[in-house]
């Protein structure tokens, strides 16, 4: 594999001294001459001054900060400058520009199956930067496109590891643990995008639905879920406020109830506090033995 190193470049402003004092020399040799009349020299300047604006001029470059130019000489790698400013190198070189800045990118909604094999829309959003350019240009080709085309598999991967909405809290689910799935997808990417000089800073799910065609039932099974564990926690609830009712009852002798009226009380008690309307009070003038 290719790594990055520094190269060093002769600095750009004292090569700009160089070549304006050269342009300006060969300038005012070719007026001299022409007072002198002299062609030869007139041609000689000329000549020179063509040279030097081939060779010289051709090597300046502006770098700006967060930028990196990529320097190949007849095809192999002479390293990266990566300080900002005016530069000079060897005008033969290729240079190459790659920008360090960070950027982001979201991927397309791509529709998948899920651990379940439900159909479902899932997208994330992506931060990156390069952080060696020599990897980025010649281990793969366009890395922004590499980059692309390896989050949407690792997401498609992602999605069908996990269920979109899990109803065993032991279990990692797409929709309730996405601070967990998103470190996951980063992990992934990375891996794959590492040959290419890429640091993965962030990713995170941007869009999780279900498919539109099966949207509307498993919003119904969604409902049916909440309201059976709803149901669940009121019962549970209700029991254990029917037991601490009996014990109290017993432990202060308030009342003494034989099996038969503990059960009528606990079938009222239930009823009154599972109920989803508001209990009427009925007066009892009788017992329940008559």
């Amino acid at each position: 594999m290719i790594k990055e190193f520094e190269f060093s470049t002769l600095p750009g402003v004292g090569m700009l001294a160089l070549i304006l004092g050269i342009v300006g020399t060969c300038i005012f040799a070719i007026v001299q001459a022409r007072h002198m009349e002299e062609g030869r020299m007139i041609i000689l300047a000329s000549v020179l001054l063509l040279i030097f604006d081939l060779l010289l001029l051709p090597g300046l470059f502006i770098l700006g900060p967060n930028r990196a130019v990529v320097l190949t000489l007849f095809g192999k790698y002479k390293g990266t400058v990566k300080k900002a400013g005016l530069h000079w190198a060897n005008p033969l070189m290729g240079k190459d520009k790659v920008s360090l800045r960070v950027r982001n990118f979201e991927t397309t909604h791509l529709k998948v199956n899920d651990h379940d094999g439900n159909p479902i829309e899932i997208a994330a959003v992506v931060v990156w930067k390069v952080i060696d350019s020599a990897e980025a240009l010649f281990e793969v080709d366009h890395y922004e496109d590499y980059l692309k085309v390896q989050c949407e598999s690792a997401l498609r991967n992602l999605a069908a590891a996990f269920a979109y909405d899990s109803h065993d809290s032991t279990k990692k689910s797409l929709r309730a643990d996405a601070v967990e799935i998103a470190a996951q997808l980063k992990v992934e990417i990375e891996e794959r995008v590492m040959k290419a000089g890429l640091d993965i800073i962030e990713s995170r799910i941007s869009h999780l639905a279900y498919a539109p065609e099966i949207a509307t039932v498993m919003l119904q099974r969604q409902q049916a879920s909440a309201i059976i564990a709803a149901r669940s926690k009121i019962v549970e609830g209700a029991v254990g406020m029917v037991e601490m009712a009996l014990e109290m009852l017993s432990k202060k002798g308030i009342v003494e109830l034989d099996p038969e009226r503990k059960a009528a009380m606990v079938s009222n008690l239930l009823v009154v506090l599972c109920g989803e309307r508001g209990t009427q009070p009925v007066v009892n003038t009788g017992t329940i033995y008559h």
